[in-house]
């Protein structure tokens, strides 16, 4: 199996090996970048293994004694079985303790399985019941919750490693090779990320809007706007801007991920939705305005040590029901248009303010 990352301290004999799971989205793995870097520079002991994608890599690559395993789940490991083989696999490589920070039905029969092996597991504790609070539509408990990277931070402390993320420090910014200035030129203007994609339409800022925003900025003539997105649609959507505004470029397609991180990280700010990409740019404590839809900052999942100022939300007067859910996948009737609420001025303000 690859693996990527250093593995020193284990190589060494020192310390205990800890498996930490996290499948699913890009996200969701980059918030767990601060936690392990806070974890590591508390531990150093420690030997850290990533249950994820292999595509996720980079992100580790700067920590040391953080090494990822894949898990193939759409084929070695795929099914009751193919997890049986994993857990397998992951036993013979002398785990420890397992961290799980996704508490979903795969991790569950992992969990299962290492309950059998004697290996101390412990699982990521979402609330969901405070959520569920939080989103319902009727009785409402609108406050903040838990942030999703001290749940992260709360089940290393059950394995017996408490730390305190304040103790966070950002990576240097990465090297920004020959292939990054090829596709977005010299740096003699700010260099602004924009994400204007996620996950759920509700999670967008209408396309009318955020050409408003890309003009206005663009006309600045100090800004170079830098759009990120994936996929074949996003794309052709990010070309088209690319195209018809002066001081926009799209990296779709033109840079590796690793690429795209050491270009992440030299950004002067990030302008995202509540997505991945915010996620990515806090990592390097690159400020992040991040534009809300249905879902909101108190569920959790705001950019790391980002100021709650950063955040863009609609009118909640007019929208009281917001947030409607976690992850932007339940919109009320009356709900679909909530980002009108927001003025591409306030976007443009906010930006400028930061830059």
């Amino acid at each position: 199996m690859d693996y990527s990352g250093d593995s020193s301290a284990e190589k060494k004999g020192k310390g205990k090996h800890i498996l930490v799971i996290r499948f699913s989205a890009m996200g969701d793995i980059a918030m767990i970048v601060p936690v392990l870097s806070v974890l590591i520079k508390k531990y150093p002991e420690l030997t850290i293994t990533v249950l994820t994608r292999q595509f996720f890599a980079p992100l580790f690559s700067h920590l040391p004694n953080v090494r990822i395993y894949e898990a193939d789940l759409k084929g070695v490991h795929e099914g009751v079985l193919g997890l049986g083989t994993l857990a397998r696999e992951l036993r013979e490589e002398e785990i420890d303790a397992v961290a799980d920070l996704h508490d979903v039905l795969r991790t569950n029969v992992l969990r299962s399985l290492f309950y059998f092996y004697g290996i101390p597991f412990k699982q990521i504790d979402k609330g969901r019941g405070q959520k569920k609070a939080l989103t319902r539509e009727n009785n409402k408990e609108f406050r903040q919750l838990k942030s999703t990277h001290q749940r992260y931070a709360d089940v290393f402390e059950a394995l017996g490693y408490p730390i305190d993320l304040a103790d966070y420090a950002a990576p240097p910014r990465r090297e920004l090779l020959p292939k990054i200035y090829e596709v977005v030129g010299k740096q003699s203007q700010k260099w602004l990320g924009v994400a204007p994609f996620a996950q759920h339409d509700s999670k967008c800022y209408p396309k009318d809007l955020m050409e408003e925003v890309l003009n206005q900025l663009s006309e600045k003539g100090n800004i170079k706007i830098v759009l990120f997105g994936g996929g074949d649609a996003e794309k052709e959507q990010l070309e088209a801007w690319e195209e018809k505004f002066e001081n926009c470029v799209s990296v779709v397609g033109k840079l590796r991920f690793s690429e795209e991180l050491s270009l992440i990280s030299n950004l002067d700010a990030m302008l995202s939705m509540d997505s991945g990409n915010a996620h990515l740019a806090a990592i390097f404590g690159i400020p992040v305005i991040s534009i809300w839809g249905v879902t909101h900052p108190f569920t959790g999942f705001k950019a790391f040590n980002q100021p709650i100022e950063n955040c863009i939300i609609p009118d909640l007067d007019k929208y009281p029901k917001i947030p409607t859910s976690v992850y932007g996948n339940k919109v009320p009737e009356g709900y679909e248009d909530v980002m009108r609420s927001i003025p591409p001025e306030k976007v443009v303000e906010k930006v400028l303010e930061i830059l």
